[in-house]
């Protein structure tokens, strides 16, 4: 189980990665929106119910990804993507960011070392009035191909039988591959570390009306130091959001957003598969992170980093999974805002 700062000291966090990771992957929240499973159709309200950790969600907080830290910054295009795309965001020129980085699990005061997912979601605005907003996680691929497959992963690492994950596993090949990450894969001790994954397969459109399928990631100017997440314990429950805010206060940090296009036949309906890596790769722009600030009043706090909401010349593909994360979202975003005296703003920074 994930543990709170309070019970954290006296885990050791080794043997729970591969724990850590089956948990973490149900704070990457979404629903099965189609009718697929009729008459006993997974909702948005059965699977986000699903992700809430064994004490209950934690109110007035985010579903899934619920630990997290607001950032202000820049996307600077450098007009490259618009070979690809006929979105705005593209053109060369600079444009305001609104982010947020985050942890893969639905408990608000996991420690950091606890939860093997991190993530980096986007809001960018252009001056037409459209936004692209992204929502990305540092694993390689999806734990697993479907909306369904998902649901039953949530279902299985919650069960008390002994057996769950092993059937789980049997019947889902290819969340071993994930799994292969979750436990080899290395850890840093920063976000400004990490290479962020849209995983989730879009379509870019010219003006032309010509269709590019794609995916996209961040990779990070600064250069990973591996760490061990027995180290990463040791720095306290929350180092990694104390880290990128003294990180950042001494020098804007920046990653470079990569478009990779896929080849006739690769696969854009599963994000459980990886496309090869001799794939066109374009960048088309830096991101730049000037700003951090405590979510609790920051400008992220009620952005729902909804990964279908997309300007003109992005959309959505055959991968069923954006879709899916959306009506998910946007549940969670009804329920937190209900709550939201469980997670009041200070004094300060109160809103009307």
């Amino acid at each position: 189980m994930i543990q709170s700062p309070a019970s954290s000291k006296s885990i050791r966090p080794g043997p729970l990665v591969v724990i850590a990771a089956v948990v973490g992957v149900a704070a990457i929240g979404f629903a099965y929106t189609a009718g697929w499973l009729s008459p006993h159709r997974l909702t948005p309200k059965k699977l986000v119910s699903a992700l809430a950790p064994p004490g209950g969600p934690a109110l007035g907080h985010r579903r899934n990804h619920a630990k997290g830290i607001c950032f202000t910054g820049t996307f600077e295009a450098n007009g490259d993507g618009s070979a690809l795309s006929k979105a705005q965001v593209f053109l060369r020129g600079q444009y305001p960011v609104v982010g947020r980085f985050n942890l893969g699990t639905a408990e608000a005061n996991a420690a950091d070392a606890m939860v093997r997912v991190r993530g980096l979601g986007i809001s960018i605005t252009t001056p037409d009035g459209q936004q692209w907003r992204s929502a990305m996680i540092d694993a390689p691929i999806f734990p697993v191909s479907t909306p369904q497959d998902f649901y039953e992963l949530l279902t299985a690492s919650a069960s008390k039988d002994p057996d769950a994950m092993k059937n789980f596993i049997a019947s889902h090949p290819g969340f071993t591959t994930f799994l292969g990450w979750a436990k080899n894969g290395t850890w840093t001790g920063s976000y400004a570390e990490e290479r962020y994954n849209s995983l989730d397969s879009f379509l870019f459109v010219e003006g032309s009306g010509t269709k590019h399928p794609i995916r996209w990631s961040l990779i990070p100017a600064a250069q990973p130091v591996p760490i061990s997440p027995e180290e990463l314990a040791k720095r306290g429950p929350d180092y990694l959001e104390q880290e990128i805010a003294q990180r950042v206060a001494a020098g804007a940090q920046h990653w470079s957003l990569v478009i990779t296009v896929a080849n006739p036949g690769d696969p854009t309906a599963d994000p459980n598969q990886a496309w090869p890596p001799d794939r066109r790769a374009v960048t088309v722009g830096t991101l730049t992170v000037q700003q951090i600030e405590p979510e609790r009043d920051g400008p992220c706090r009620d952005i729902n980093f909804d990964p279908t909401v997309l300007p003109a010349g992005i959309t959505t593909s055959d991968d069923p999974v954006p879709a899916a994360r959306s009506a998910a979202y946007s549940r969670s975003y009804n329920s937190r805002t209900a709550e939201a005296s469980y997670y009041p703003r200070t004094e300060t920074g109160a809103k009307q």
